[in-house]
């Protein structure tokens, strides 16, 4: 997809998708055979359920059918949310993802494993688990010393409630 047609396809969608409460997180363009797909990822603070899903592709749908931005011939729109291990990039992703476990790559080299415990507009607040039963450590780290941070799934993690209890 070129970047003209990625930035009119943000320019006419974005809005919409801001107007159901929601921020515009992606878009793509792929072709899978002689059709295309294009898929819209959403997300917002609170998350987005199926109805929020399920508006936000009926008026992007009837938006896309008005222009001519996807050119001619058939198309698969997809609208959807970032997945379980979502990639983050912008201080709104580090914000939601404030409690969650997070794979850092760091700028001086290595890795970190640590959970988000606070943001601003500086850096990261973490809680760096404790290993071989030690007790779990606290670090900030900037952002410049972060190079790439993906949420890591947790199969076993506690829930909020059962931790204060």
């Amino acid at each position: 997809m070129s970047t003209t047609q990625s930035e009119r396809l943000r320019e006419i969608l974005e809005p919409l998708v801001a107007s159901q409460g929601l921020d515009l997180e992606e878009i793509a363009v792929d072709s899978v055979g002689r059709k295309r797909v294009l898929r819209v990822v959403v997300d917002s603070d609170t998350g987005a359920d199926l109805d929020r899903i399920a508006d936000v592709s009926r008026a992007l749908s009837a938006k896309l059918d008005e222009t001519d931005a996807m050119g001619e011939g058939e198309y698969t729109l997809e609208v959807g949310t970032p997945g379980a291990e979502r990639l983050l990039t912008q201080h709104r992703h580090y914000v939601r993802a404030t409690g969650r476990l997070v794979k850092f790559q760091l700028a001086e080299g290595g890795e970190l494993v640590a959970r988000i415990t606070g943001v601003d507009d500086e850096g990261l607040d973490l809680e760096v688990p404790g290993v071989k039963g030690r007790r779990a450590t606290t670090r900030r780290i900037g952002f410049p010393d972060v190079v790439r941070a993906r949420v890591q799934v947790e199969f076993s993690r506690k829930d909020k409630k059962e931790e204060e209890a």
